[in-house]
């Protein structure tokens, strides 16, 4: 039997990058530091229903208490060195629930919301936000209509209006965030250039003299 349900997919943004520069260990780890996180996020019946990769699936039958959740999961995240910043997809609709997998165009639009979603931002359906009974919680930004693969029709998407408290630096090699300026690597010619580690500074140290070098080469 199907019902309505409000659906949350929440990605990390540059893993694959991480991944590349820190090696799988620091990649697994981070996972388990973003399940710990996100299960300390829960709002009200609001549930972490599975993980796929990066991606993690929660769910509610209440869409207030997915978004609560979500604004929780952006508000820790953004405080934890050396992590990654969020993007997520919100959406509410029917679903089928068999054997504890739940299956329907809904799964898929939120997955695909969460991918257009940009890195720190979370979108969310024109039939999520309409589901909300408190539309106070938060403002909502229009991003417009949106066709998405295999989803009949164009939907309209807002970004959830999340008010930033501080300045964020990231690593440009490893994406991870620099929540303590004080206790990164800062490049010594860059001004507001930050690294997690010296083996990131000398990655981009690196990658710069490749391109400097293909410039003088073109213009030689």
């Amino acid at each position: 039997m199907e019902k309505n349900i409000a659906i949350l997919m929440a990605d990390l943004s540059g893993y694959t990058a991480l991944t590349e520069t820190h090696g799988a260990t620091s990649a697994a780890d981070l996972i388990d530091k973003y399940i710990s996180i996100a299960e300390n996020c829960l709002v009200g019946d609001s549930k972490l229903h599975q993980r796929t990769g990066d991606e993690l699936m929660f769910v509610s039958d209440y869409p207030d208490f997915l978004l609560a959740t979500a604004l929780n999961l952006e508000a820790k995240t953004t405080k934890e060195e050396n992590f990654l910043q969020i993007h997520g997809g919100l959406h509410f609709g029917k679903v089928l629930n068999r054997a504890n997998s739940y299956f329907g165009s809904t799964v898929n639009l939120a997955s695909r919301i969460a991918a257009k979603a940009l890195a720190g931002t979370f979108w969310c359906s024109d039939d999520f936000v309409r589901s909300l009974t408190n539309k106070s919680i938060c403002a909502f930004k229009s991003k417009g209509s949106h066709l998405f693969k295999n989803i009949n029709g164009q939907k309209e998407i807002f970004e959830v209006n999340i008010e930033k408290a501080r300045t964020t630096y990231i690593d440009p090699i490893c994406r991870m965030l620099i929540v303590n300026p004080q206790n990164a690597i800062h490049h010594p010619n860059e001004i507001e250039l930050y690294f997690c580690s010296a083996q990131c500074r000398e990655e981009y140290n690196k990658s710069h003299s490749i391109v400097q070098c293909i410039e003088m080469q073109e213009h030689s």
